[in-house]
């Protein structure tokens, strides 16, 4: 699936983090937060579109989205554009079309007709989910978000209508309340989340279609049974440190008869919009619960970087 406002002591970082995970409230999906980093990856210009990747499994890696609020003719208006640091709220936002109506149809994909990305401008908190909607078209669900500091918020649609093409608006939302930016962590190859070990194996590559294969085990041994979440074996998002700019992929394949998966890896197709550091975040699901591992990689870099990073964790505290 193809699935910035000033605040009291805070200015915006264009540094990229990412952990453990909380979760707040019903319908809310995988968080992640970091501990400190180690260092942080210097980013570069963005480079010219991708090239199409050939559609692996049928799944073709779209550009990078999210860096517009308005596009296609839908414009994503946030009616809450400032929450409280670590105070429960509810974020509402509504997609209007060229005439400035509410749109009140989306197409389902991968089960779901929006899906909603929550993520600090440090990339220091990351949240996957699925909000509300009411009748009129105005879609809302709680948060909670554990740090001040701004934050982008990514909507992830396809209008219900002939022709219509999947999109990622976005638009900047602040918390407010003191505000120290994190780092991005350092690349490795491996990620820990709850007692799971996660292993990234392949090269994200600017403009270029490349394989991602992600490997889960326990306790030393490879998970074989993982479960669907929500139609896919895994969810994947990329966000690139500077200006967030979202890539959302699925993996190569779909669940079978729609149990389990007979084996610990997942793949993905993907391309890199530029050379410069991401954020990978794989959502999986096992014995029941979402798990969210979260990965640093070099697009362009050399192969002595490493695609991702031991410190990105998540824990179970999240709700559905």
């Amino acid at each position: 699936m193809n699935t910035g406002l000033k605040i009291t002591t805070f200015a915006a970082a264009l540094a990229a983090t990412f952990g453990t995970a909380y979760g707040v409230g019903q319908g809310i999906d995988p968080v992640v937060a970091d501990r400190p980093p180690k260092h942080e990856d210097e980013h570069t210009r963005p480079a010219p579109e991708p090239e199409e990747s050939g559609g692996h499994a049928g799944h073709e890696t779209p550009p990078a989205g999210g860096l517009q609020i308005s596009e296609g003719g839908y414009t994503l208006d946030l009616e809450t554009p400032r929450v409280t640091a670590g105070q429960r709220a509810d974020l509402r936002f509504t997609v209007r079309d060229g005439s400035g109506r509410a749109v009140t149809a989306y197409e389902r994909e991968h089960e779901k007709e929006l899906h909603l990305i929550v993520a600090s401008r440090d990339l220091a908190t990351y949240r996957h989910l699925h909000p509300t909607r009411a009748a009129d078209g105005t879609w809302s669900i709680p948060v909670d978000l554990p740090r001040a500091g701004g934050y982008r918020v990514f909507a992830d649609f396809t209008p219900a209508k002939k022709d219509a093409r999947n999109l990622t608006l976005g638009a900047d939302l602040a918390a407010s309340g003191p505000y120290q930016p994190e780092k991005l962590p350092q690349a490795t190859t491996t990620a820990e989340t709850n007692g799971y070990e996660v292993e990234l194996a392949g090269a994200l590559r600017p403009g270029k279609a490349s394989e991602l294969k992600l490997k889960v085990s326990r306790a030393g041994k490879p998970v074989t049974d993982l479960q669907p979440y929500l139609g896919a074996y895994g969810h994947l998002v990329a966000l690139r440190s500077g200006d967030l700019a979202y890539l959302h992929v699925h993996p190569n394949g779909e669940p079978g008869d729609g149990t389990t998966r007979p084996g610990p890896d997942v793949s993905f197709t993907a391309t890199a919009p530029s050379a410069g550091s991401y954020r990978l975040f794989l959502d999986f699901k096992h014995e029941g619960k979402v798990r969210t591992a979260a990965f640093t990689v070099r697009a362009g870099g050399s192969a002595a970087d490493g695609p991702g990073t031991p410190e990105g964790h998540a824990d179970d505290s999240h709700g559905h």
